[in-house]
């Protein structure tokens, strides 16, 4: 994970990532600027020392988030604003860090799904869906994507839970 605990990293990753869900939960998007501000400000603190070890670290983390979720954003797992913001969380978790924020992520995401589902009255056909979806390596993306307008949730929470808990060090 991240080196030490840093207070400033732990109040900058639950700030960014507190806006990001708040904002992708109103409006369904995560916004190109947000993003980009989110990995300007990791890198400038990796520039003032804080968290990971240098600005190439950051931009490190930033490739890894992206690479990492790249494959779920291919099949219409996520979507693209999910892939940016795990990227710009990235800088400031760290190459190593923003991994394990992305399996932090999944765990978090997946519980949401199936509380989302359950909520929505649509479990029993998100777990058929979901098991169709791994069983054909995605050849069903289009199907999931396109539906029903009710099939889609806010992943931006996920990924605010799986950041927070890399950066405050578990």
């Amino acid at each position: 994970m991240l080196p030490a605990f840093d207070p400033v990293v732990v109040a900058a990753v639950a700030a960014c990532a507190g806006i990001s869900a708040l904002i992708d939960l109103r409006i369904r998007r995560v916004p190109n600027p947000l993003t980009l501000a989110i990995a300007v400000l990791g890198i400038t603190l990796a520039a003032a020392g804080h968290g990971i070890a240098s600005p190439w670290a950051a931009l490190g983390g930033c490739a890894v988030g992206l690479l990492a979720m790249m494959p779920g954003y291919l099949i219409g797992a996520t979507g693209g604003g999910d892939v940016k913001l795990v990227a710009a969380m990235g800088t400031m978790l760290g190459p190593r860090g923003v991994l394990f924020a992305v399996l932090y992520t999944a765990i978090a995401g997946g519980l949401l799904a199936l509380i989302v589902a359950a909520r929505r009255r649509r479990l029993r056909d998100t777990m058929e869906r979901t098991a169709a979806l791994v069983r054909t390596g995605g050849a069903n993306a289009a199907e999931i994507e396109h539906g029903s307008a009710d099939n889609r949730f806010a992943y931006a929470p996920a990924i605010a839970i799986g950041s927070l808990v890399v950066a405050l060090g578990f």
